[in-house]
């Protein structure tokens, strides 16, 4: 029997600390901590209308010093350890306040830093005073229990995202605002809530269906809510009741995705075949006319071993398609032949997908 069903999609009221010491060793995929930012304000901050911004006043996150401070982080950061997976990641979010302290100490404990990630606030809060910068972002740590383990990063799902580009460490989010800032008689149920749309982006890269996903540092719900529609399993610890209770409602109204729509492949690579396979197998034959998509009344013929003769230039099917349009391109996309079937000019790359496709298929 897993250790960790009576766990499993639920909170746990208490320290994360001790809480985290009655879960079993190396039971949890990815662990997302959003801990006290030790913001220590001493100064109340007064809109230009004379409103007062709502700032982190919480006893929770109070602490006598720096050095306490670090004493709990060192804590905190020990017991996620006991119970990552050697496989598992762990992200930690916070601001200039506190993250660099929190990073110095994941490295210092064995924590094999992957990624920082700078979460761009679409629509940050000015500073009213006008002494410095505003502050406009906050860093994510992304790091792996043990360096060079092997460990989920869904780089392809990341790709998919971001309209099949490569995403990269700067993230352009909103805050947590509107409808889905959990409110009670008008006031802000908890100040640092985080956006769904972050620990959307963070539980889709970094689990998979079925994985078990520890928030030490509940507070409104969020990483379960996410967790939840996205199929995987969540463990929230959170001490204060009022969260609680919060966190429970809104965990209960959500409808996860359907699994159909969680299936997603890794795409494949198609196979790189040489040109000339075409012409050894007899699919194209030496002698044969090619016609040059983007100029017409260009042409080139196929010799024997390969290459292609256009006029006074000679050479693999990119390299005359480089020379002719003075810029890299892919050949394959370029050139044409003529399909005896239909007498229509077809691209070499249709051709080039019908034999991988041949060549793939069971004998």
């Amino acid at each position: 029997m897993d250790q960790r069903t009576g766990f499993l999609d639920q909170i746990i009221q208490g320290d994360c600390i001790q809480a985290m010491a009655e879960l079993p060793e190396k039971s949890v995929d990815l662990i997302f901590a959003d801990p006290p930012y030790n913001l220590q304000l001493h100064n109340t901050l007064w809109r230009p209308n004379l409103t007062r911004v709502d700032g982190v006043d919480d006893e929770w996150d109070q602490f006598a010093s720096s050095e306490a401070y670090d004493a709990f982080t060192r804590q905190w950061l020990q017991a996620c350890r006991r119970v990552l997976k050697d496989t598992g990641t762990i992200w930690v979010i916070g601001t200039y306040h506190n993250i660099h302290r929190v990073g110095s100490i994941l490295q210092d404990l064995g924590y094999w830093i992957l990624n920082e990630i700078i979460w761009i606030k679409a629509n940050p809060m000015p500073n009213f005073r006008g002494v410095r910068f505003t502050n406009a972002h906050e860093t994510l740590i992304w790091a792996q229990k043990i360096r060079g383990a092997r460990y989920t990063f869904n780089h392809h799902a990341m790709k998919a995202l971001n309209d099949d580009l490569q995403m990269r460490s700067d993230w352009l989010l909103p805050i947590c605002s509107g409808t889905e800032r959990l409110r009670l008689n008008g006031q802000k149920v908890h100040p640092t809530q985080k956006p769904e749309a972050l620990l959307y982006r963070v539980i889709l890269a970094s689990t998979n269906r079925g994985d078990v996903v520890l928030d030490p540092f509940l507070g409104s719900g969020t990483t379960a809510v996410v967790a939840k529609r996205l199929g995987r399993h969540w463990i929230g610890i959170e001490r204060d009741p009022h969260y609680i209770e919060a966190a429970q409602k809104r965990i209960a109204a959500v409808q996860p995705i359907p699994s159909t729509a969680l299936e997603f492949s890794q795409p494949r690579k198609a196979p790189r075949i040489p040109f000339g396979a075409l012409i050894e197998n007899g699919v194209l034959q030496p002698g044969q006319t090619l016609y040059f998509g983007p100029k017409k009344g260009i042409t080139a013929t196929i010799l024997a071993n390969g290459h292609i003769r256009c006029g006074d230039l000679e050479g693999s099917i990119h390299q005359v398609a480089r020379a002719i349009l003075n810029a890299p391109c892919n050949g394959w996309m370029h050139w044409f032949y003529i399909d005896p079937e239909s007498g229509h000019q077809q691209p070499l790359d249709m051709l080039r997908r019908e034999f991988v496709s041949r060549l793939s298929r069971p004998i």
